[in-house]
Protein backbone atom coordinates (compact mmCIF):
# COMPACT_ATOMS: atom_id res chain seq x y z
CA UNK A 1 0.00 0.00 0.00
CA UNK A 2 2.67 2.35 1.01
CA UNK A 3 6.48 2.01 -0.36
CA UNK A 4 9.02 4.82 0.59
CA UNK A 5 12.61 4.44 -1.96
CA UNK A 6 15.29 6.91 -0.87
CA UNK A 7 13.66 9.36 0.66
CA UNK A 8 15.49 12.38 2.21
CA UNK A 9 13.80 15.60 3.98
CA UNK A 10 15.97 18.46 4.97
CA UNK A 11 14.62 21.47 7.49
CA UNK A 12 17.20 24.14 5.46
CA UNK A 13 20.78 22.53 5.63
CA UNK A 14 19.79 19.70 7.64
CA UNK A 15 18.76 16.53 6.51
CA UNK A 16 16.51 15.37 9.00
CA UNK A 17 15.59 11.68 7.38
CA UNK A 18 18.38 10.14 5.14
CA UNK A 19 17.55 7.66 2.52
CA UNK A 20 14.14 5.84 4.09
CA UNK A 21 13.42 3.15 2.20
CA UNK A 22 10.31 1.09 3.69
CA UNK A 23 7.10 -0.45 3.15
CA UNK A 24 3.95 -0.94 4.27
CA UNK A 25 1.30 -3.85 2.49
CA UNK A 26 -1.91 -3.73 3.19
CA UNK A 27 -3.75 -4.65 6.16
CA UNK A 28 -0.88 -4.83 7.97
CA UNK A 29 0.27 -2.94 10.68
CA UNK A 30 3.78 -1.66 10.64
CA UNK A 31 5.92 0.11 13.18
CA UNK A 32 8.77 2.72 13.26
CA UNK A 33 11.02 2.53 16.31
CA UNK A 34 13.94 4.48 17.48
CA UNK A 35 14.74 7.10 20.58
CA UNK A 36 13.13 11.28 20.72
CA UNK A 37 15.35 12.87 17.62
CA UNK A 38 15.79 9.74 15.42
CA UNK A 39 13.40 11.22 13.06
CA UNK A 40 10.52 9.82 13.44
CA UNK A 41 7.82 12.86 13.02
CA UNK A 42 9.56 14.10 10.18
CA UNK A 43 8.93 10.86 8.18
CA UNK A 44 5.42 10.47 9.19
CA UNK A 45 5.38 14.68 8.47
CA UNK A 46 7.13 13.71 5.06
CA UNK A 47 4.59 10.70 4.03
CA UNK A 48 1.20 12.68 4.79
CA UNK A 49 3.28 16.03 2.75
CA UNK A 50 3.35 18.68 5.91
CA UNK A 51 7.14 18.06 4.68
CA UNK A 52 8.28 17.42 1.40
CA UNK A 53 10.73 15.12 0.31
CA UNK A 54 13.74 16.60 -1.37
CA UNK A 55 14.85 13.43 -2.66
CA UNK A 56 13.58 9.67 -2.85
CA UNK A 57 10.03 8.67 -3.86
CA UNK A 58 6.69 8.12 -2.26
CA UNK A 59 3.98 5.18 -3.93
CA UNK A 60 0.71 4.92 -2.63
CA UNK A 61 -0.86 1.90 -4.33
CA UNK A 62 0.33 2.40 -7.58
CA UNK A 63 0.54 6.19 -7.71
CA UNK A 64 3.44 8.09 -6.85
CA UNK A 65 2.31 10.50 -4.08
CA UNK A 66 5.78 12.27 -3.66
CA UNK A 67 4.58 15.61 -5.02
CA UNK A 68 1.41 15.56 -4.01
CA UNK A 69 -0.31 18.32 -1.50
CA UNK A 70 -1.61 17.32 1.85
CA UNK A 71 -5.27 17.90 1.35
CA UNK A 72 -5.03 15.20 -2.08
CA UNK A 73 -3.42 12.70 0.32
CA UNK A 74 -6.23 12.60 2.85
CA UNK A 75 -8.91 12.13 0.11
CA UNK A 76 -6.69 9.21 -1.02
CA UNK A 77 -7.14 8.16 2.30
CA UNK A 78 -3.65 8.63 4.05
CA UNK A 79 -4.46 10.43 7.27
CA UNK A 80 -2.08 11.49 10.43
CA UNK A 81 -2.83 11.18 14.29
CA UNK A 82 -0.31 13.36 15.34
CA UNK A 83 1.56 12.78 18.23
CA UNK A 84 0.32 15.18 21.47
CA UNK A 85 -2.67 14.72 20.47
CA UNK A 86 -3.46 18.53 19.42
CA UNK A 87 -7.16 18.41 20.12
CA UNK A 88 -8.81 22.26 20.00
CA UNK A 89 -9.47 22.53 23.58
CA UNK A 90 -11.74 24.76 24.28
CA UNK A 91 -13.98 23.19 21.66
CA UNK A 92 -16.19 19.86 22.24
CA UNK A 93 -15.48 16.46 21.67
CA UNK A 94 -18.37 16.18 18.82
CA UNK A 95 -16.71 19.66 17.43
CA UNK A 96 -12.91 18.42 17.50
CA UNK A 97 -14.62 14.86 15.91
CA UNK A 98 -16.75 16.35 13.45
CA UNK A 99 -12.92 18.99 12.21
CA UNK A 100 -11.93 15.19 11.45
CA UNK A 101 -14.63 15.33 8.59
CA UNK A 102 -14.03 18.44 7.35
CA UNK A 103 -12.81 16.71 3.37
CA UNK A 104 -15.51 13.86 3.99
CA UNK A 105 -18.45 15.22 4.85
CA UNK A 106 -20.63 12.85 2.86
CA UNK A 107 -19.92 9.75 5.40
CA UNK A 108 -20.21 12.05 8.80
CA UNK A 109 -23.12 10.50 10.29
CA UNK A 110 -21.54 7.05 9.56
CA UNK A 111 -18.37 7.29 10.91
CA UNK A 112 -19.29 8.89 14.03
CA UNK A 113 -21.69 6.13 14.74
CA UNK A 114 -18.35 3.89 14.64
CA UNK A 115 -16.29 6.23 16.42
CA UNK A 116 -18.91 6.06 18.87
CA UNK A 117 -19.30 2.37 18.87
CA UNK A 118 -15.80 1.99 19.13
CA UNK A 119 -15.26 4.54 21.94
CA UNK A 120 -18.71 4.94 23.91
CA UNK A 121 -17.46 6.84 26.49
CA UNK A 122 -16.83 9.68 23.53
CA UNK A 123 -20.79 9.53 23.18
CA UNK A 124 -21.53 10.46 26.95
CA UNK A 125 -18.61 13.25 26.97
CA UNK A 126 -19.42 14.75 23.25
CA UNK A 127 -20.54 17.66 24.92
CA UNK A 128 -17.93 18.44 27.32
CA UNK A 129 -14.75 20.71 26.35
CA UNK A 130 -11.84 18.30 25.04
CA UNK A 131 -10.06 20.60 27.84
CA UNK A 132 -12.11 18.64 30.83
CA UNK A 133 -11.16 14.71 29.46
CA UNK A 134 -8.41 12.67 30.79
CA UNK A 135 -5.19 12.17 28.41
CA UNK A 136 -6.26 8.78 27.77
CA UNK A 137 -9.71 10.36 26.82
CA UNK A 138 -7.73 13.04 24.96
CA UNK A 139 -6.18 9.93 22.96
CA UNK A 140 -9.45 8.91 22.01
CA UNK A 141 -10.78 12.06 20.70
CA UNK A 142 -7.51 12.07 18.70
CA UNK A 143 -7.98 8.38 17.27
CA UNK A 144 -12.08 9.18 16.78
CA UNK A 145 -10.64 12.78 14.81
CA UNK A 146 -8.75 10.37 12.61
CA UNK A 147 -11.79 8.12 11.61
CA UNK A 148 -14.03 10.77 10.98
CA UNK A 149 -11.77 11.22 7.39
CA UNK A 150 -12.37 7.50 6.95
CA UNK A 151 -8.78 6.20 6.63
CA UNK A 152 -7.25 3.23 4.41
CA UNK A 153 -3.78 4.00 5.76
CA UNK A 154 -3.28 5.00 9.31
CA UNK A 155 -0.49 7.06 10.59
CA UNK A 156 0.00 7.02 14.18
CA UNK A 157 2.47 9.25 16.03
CA UNK A 158 3.54 8.49 19.09
CA UNK A 159 -0.02 7.10 20.85
CA UNK A 160 0.93 5.93 23.88
CA UNK A 161 2.64 9.15 25.32
CA UNK A 162 1.93 10.34 28.37
CA UNK A 163 -0.46 7.62 28.81
CA UNK A 164 -0.86 5.03 32.13
CA UNK A 165 0.07 1.71 31.44
CA UNK A 166 -3.83 0.48 31.90
CA UNK A 167 -4.31 2.57 28.92
CA UNK A 168 -1.69 1.64 26.76
CA UNK A 169 -2.87 -1.44 27.07
CA UNK A 170 -6.37 -0.37 25.80
CA UNK A 171 -5.22 1.54 23.27
CA UNK A 172 -3.23 -1.66 22.03
CA UNK A 173 -6.90 -3.50 21.81
CA UNK A 174 -8.09 -0.25 19.51
CA UNK A 175 -4.98 -0.35 17.54
CA UNK A 176 -5.53 -4.28 16.84
CA UNK A 177 -9.41 -3.67 16.39
CA UNK A 178 -8.79 -0.98 13.41
CA UNK A 179 -6.35 -3.22 11.52
CA UNK A 180 -9.17 -6.29 12.32
CA UNK A 181 -11.68 -4.06 10.49
CA UNK A 182 -9.45 -3.37 7.43
CA UNK A 183 -7.43 -0.71 7.99
CA UNK A 184 -3.67 -0.66 7.57
CA UNK A 185 -1.65 0.81 9.93
CA UNK A 186 2.39 2.38 10.63
CA UNK A 187 2.67 3.25 14.22
CA UNK A 188 5.64 5.20 15.48
CA UNK A 189 6.26 4.47 18.70
CA UNK A 190 9.47 5.03 21.23
CA UNK A 191 7.79 2.58 23.24
CA UNK A 192 9.08 -0.59 21.89
CA UNK A 193 7.72 -3.54 23.63
CA UNK A 194 4.37 -1.69 22.83
CA UNK A 195 4.77 -1.57 18.76
CA UNK A 196 6.61 -4.72 18.50
CA UNK A 197 3.76 -6.67 20.42
CA UNK A 198 1.19 -5.35 17.69
CA UNK A 199 2.97 -5.11 14.57
CA UNK A 200 3.95 -7.83 11.99
CA UNK A 201 7.40 -5.48 10.57
CA UNK A 202 9.01 -3.01 12.25
CA UNK A 203 11.84 -0.98 11.61
CA UNK A 204 14.40 0.64 13.29
CA UNK A 205 15.27 4.43 13.37
CA UNK A 206 18.68 5.80 14.24
CA UNK A 207 20.06 9.53 13.28
CA UNK A 208 17.69 9.87 10.56
CA UNK A 209 18.34 6.48 8.95
CA UNK A 210 16.40 2.76 9.18
CA UNK A 211 19.07 0.46 10.78
CA UNK A 212 17.76 -2.50 11.29
CA UNK A 213 14.53 -3.98 10.00
CA UNK A 214 12.30 -7.02 9.72
CA UNK A 215 9.38 -9.08 11.22
CA UNK A 216 8.73 -9.21 15.20
CA UNK A 217 10.42 -12.11 15.72
CA UNK A 218 13.48 -11.08 13.74
CA UNK A 219 13.79 -7.71 15.63
CA UNK A 220 13.23 -9.20 18.94
CA UNK A 221 15.58 -11.89 18.90
CA UNK A 222 18.17 -9.34 17.30
CA UNK A 223 20.66 -8.83 20.36
CA UNK A 224 21.16 -4.65 19.59
CA UNK A 225 17.55 -4.88 20.25
CA UNK A 226 17.21 -6.29 23.05
CA UNK A 227 20.11 -4.11 24.43
CA UNK A 228 19.35 -0.38 23.07
CA UNK A 229 15.15 -0.78 23.17
CA UNK A 230 14.03 -3.97 25.26
CA UNK A 231 15.76 -3.52 28.61
CA UNK A 232 17.08 -7.17 28.72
Amino acid sequence: MLRLEGVSTFYRNFEAIREISLQVEQGEIATLVGANGAGKTTLMRTICGLNRAKKGRITYGKKEITAWSTIRRVKEGIVYCPEGRKLFHEMTVLENLEMGAYLCRAQVKENLTRVFDLFPRLRERKAQTAASLSGGEQQMVAIGRTLMASPKLILFDEPSTGLAPMVVNELMNVIKRLNERGMTILLVEQNVNFALDICQKGYILENGRIVLEGDVAALKGNEKVKESYLGR
